[in-house]
């Protein structure tokens, strides 16, 4: 008889996680790679930012704290979805956890019994679906392709309701693909969600600040106010203030939610790590303009990686209105063989092949619940961005 759990096998190990571990196992060995797996900023965290987490040292900042946030963080994060979302929260309506996927973890255990279904728009965050089944619900996967900009439909969405639905996982700006939705985009959700009073949404927000082309981001509880009384709004400081390494997301919502999150979160981890929690206290309160800047550098990026995959044979790459991620198909490519001899049947054989040939690391596009494609994450230099494209572009090249 084994040791592991039954509900272990429900789940997989995260993609992401393991591309990016696959490329540094490979750059140790000496191989020349180029890593596009990870959704991670290249960009430092803030001196500034820094130096509060110094500081909180040195005023021995080292003690357990309030199982969900020092009262300083929770009333920065209040105060950030005033200024920023038009959102009003006590602080009693606010957690703090270890990172965004920790506050998506809480609030899917608190809420969800066997049976219970949670929508997930494809193509989506690979985390999602497993942490549902972990919670014993059941993920209805809902398929928004490239022929509706990778967004999901008021249609697709009154059609996956069911009396049995908990839960909608809302992403914009999208990880895998950098679609985001207008506010009139999301009032056409909204309005179907109004219809059903038995259906919670959770907002992942946590690329708000990483849109392009003059993009006006809105959140949910905010475009449709009636709707926040069952809303769990997330958001983070690992994106926007390249703090993935300091594990902090936060999120607003109902206390009873909120509440149910505390008690779940005071018998795992208990406090997120205090030094983190002041930190992102000057993350929140501090200078902001650095993330305009910063944006402005990944709005090139962007462009750059659109255009070089868009030159690409059996590519074609839609430009995404945020995030730091493209999600081009690769139909295109399918069917035909490497040099090797090896016939590209899936995303997966696209990029094992890519990795082996060419040296760089990407995710198929299966993980995200939609193939073929692939992701690519342009959080990386653009010397790094250009050679990368070049090698996709030489291995579709070689294919027949």
């Amino acid at each position: 008889m084994g040791i592991l759990a039954d509900s272990l096998s429900r789940v997989k190990p995260s993609p992401t996680i393991a591309v990016s571990t696959k490329a540094r196992e490979l750059k140790a060995a000496g191989r020349d790679v180029i890593g596009l797996g990870a959704g991670e900023p290249d960009f430092d965290t803030p001196d500034n930012i820094k130096k509060a987490a110094i500081e909180a040292i040195e005023r021995g900042e080292t003690k357990y704290t309030a199982v969900d946030g020092i009262p300083e963080l929770k009333q920065a994060v209040v105060d950030k979805f005033a200024r920023e979302n038009g959102l009003d929260y006590s602080s009693e309506e606010i957690s703090v956890a270890s990172g965004g996927k920790h506050i998506i973890y809480n609030a899917m255990l608190s809420t969800i019994n066997p049976g219970d279904e949670v929508i997930i728009p494809a193509p989506y965050w690979v985390s999602y679906p497993d942490i549902v089944l972990l919670a014993g619900g059941k993920p209805v996967s809902v398929e928004a392709g490239v022929e509706t900009n990778f967004k999901l439909s008021p249609e697709q969405l009154e059609n996956a309701i069911t009396d049995k639905t908990k839960w909608l996982i809302f992403n914009s700006p999208s990880n895998p693909t950098g679609a985001a939705y207008t506010a009139q985009e999301i009032k056409a959700l909204t309005d179907v969600l109004l219809k059903h009073p038995h259906v919670w949404i959770l907002a992942d927000d946590i690329y708000e600040h990483l849109t392009y082309d003059g993009f006006a981001f809105k959140t949910i509880a905010a475009v449709e106010p009636a709707l926040k009384s069952r809303t769990l709004t997330m958001n983070g400081v690992a994106k926007a203030y390249a703090m993935t390494g300091w594990r902090i997301g936060f999120a607003g919502g109902p206390k009873d939610l909120i509440g149910g999150m505390r008690k779940l979160q005071s018998q795992s981890t208990s406090n997120p790590c205090s030094i983190s929690q002041w930190a992102s206290v000057e993350a929140l309160n501090g200078p902001q303009d650095f993330i305009g800047e910063r944006a402005k550098v990944f709005f090139e990026r962007r462009d750059l990686v659109v255009s070089m995959l868009n030159e690409a044979q059996g590519i074609h790459c839609p430009t995404p209105e945020g995030a730091f991620y493209v999600y081009p198909s690769i139909e295109g490519c399918m069917g035909r063989k490497t040099k090797e001899g090896t016939q590209l049947k899936t995303d997966e054989d696209f990029v094992s092949s890519l990795l082996a040939q060419e040296g760089v690391a990407c995710v198929h596009g299966e993980a995200f619940g939609l193939s073929p494609y692939f992701r690519v994450s342009y959080a990386t230099s653009n010397q790094a961005l250009e050679e990368a494209c070049k090698r996709i572009k030489s291995f579709c090249e070689s294919l027949t």
